[in-house]
């Protein structure tokens, strides 16, 4: 087995691009207790790659891919609807489904360029957490994983010969 950890970035200090130190804290405290992976890849937005080196993994890869789900995409559902309403509008097969598909293929290739046993850390956008991992396991029940993923929440996914075979929604306790 081979597992894709796919996460939210961390907090950022909105409109900048940046983690604040908020975010910079969440990351560090997540990144204590996840790892080690084989590869760590990011969207190249700052706050992406940010949160993967305050987590403490330095970044293999960036791709494009992981950065925006596009106009089309963001017209069809808000990236915070809950991951029953992702499954809903990836099932009909518009942008959302187009997009959807194509992140499950970028993470297959990620998974299949893994050795046996092998982690990859993705950290990625919300929304495309949300369409990847329904695409990657389209026959799951999507109302039992729940609301969509916060900031350094995601999902791991294990792959299998060629496929995803399970996943686990990674949810992250909040500092009082």
């Amino acid at each position: 087995m081979r597992y894709v950890e796919v996460r939210r970035h961390s907090i950022r200090a909105k409109p900048g691009q940046h983690l604040s130190q908020a975010g910079i804290n969440l990351a560090r405290r997540v990144g204590s207790s996840i790892g080690p992976f084989h590869r760590v890849v990011t969207s190249p937005l700052p706050r992406a790659f940010e949160t993967a080196i305050a987590m403490g993994f330095a970044v293999n890869e960036q791709f494009d891919q992981l950065s925006e789900m596009g106009g089309d995409v963001s017209a069809e559902l808000h990236w915070a609807a809950g991951l029953a309403e992702f499954a809903r509008v990836v099932t009909q097969g518009t942008a959302t489904g187009r997009f959807a598909r194509a992140q499950a293929e970028l993470w297959r290739s990620i998974a299949r360029s893994l050795p046996d046993g092998g982690r990859a850390l993705v950290i990625t956008h919300g929304g495309i957490i949300e369409a990847g991992a329904v695409a990657c396991l389209p026959e799951a029940d999507h109302s039992a994983w729940g609301p969509a993923c916060d900031y350094c929440e995601g999902v791991r996914l294990g792959f299998s010969g060629d496929a995803f075979t399970e996943a686990e929604i990674l949810r992250v306790e909040r500092s009082k």
